[in-house]
């Protein structure tokens, strides 16, 4: 018998989120998102510039350049966010992410958390807080599940 310890469903996601946050553009903040219903991956998305347009890799942060606070301003920015590209992603293939569970590395913004209102998503799971929890009130109202687990381990388990 091994001692190999498997991840739980929700820990499992929220790292697959934690690979797709590897390729976002901003240099503030990585992250990704994974919408799943019935443990099948719907979409994923990762912030950064909107698809074919330069990023802060290429062009510098203009949020930082600005001063601007995380949590404030969000409509200066290059960026789609992460919440906000699984959306598109979804979609833009005929995927319906309704009543779905959206996995993501950080917890939403105001903005990306109305959008997701309005998908209906049934519950969103994450390890990281953003800069508020506006986010909470619109959830509640709508009965979606928040939950806040700890960071998964960054370790890949191989079997020899």
């Amino acid at each position: 018998m091994n001692n190999i310890i498997r991840p739980d469903i929700d820990g499992y996601f929220l790292k697959i989120a934690s690979v797709v946050a590897e390729r976002a553009t901003c240099q503030r903040h990585h992250m990704g998102a994974v919408a799943v219903r019935d443990k099948h991956i719907l979409s994923t998305g990762y912030n950064g510039a909107p698809a074919g347009l330069h990023d802060c890799l290429e062009l510098g942060c203009l949020r930082n350049e600005l001063g601007i606070p995380s949590g404030k301003s969000a409509e200066i920015c290059r960026a789609v966010h992460a919440e906000q590209n699984v959306i598109i992603q979804a979609a833009l293939h005929g995927v319906s992410i309704k009543d779905s569970t959206i996995y993501c590395t950080h917890s939403p913004c105001v903005l990306c958390a109305k959008m997701l209102v309005n998908v209906q998503i049934s519950r969103f799971v994450s390890f990281g807080r953003y800069a508020d929890d506006e986010f909470l009130t619109l959830f509640k109202e709508a009965g979606i599940e928040f939950e806040l687990h700890e960071r998964p381990s960054a370790a890949i388990t191989y079997l020899d």
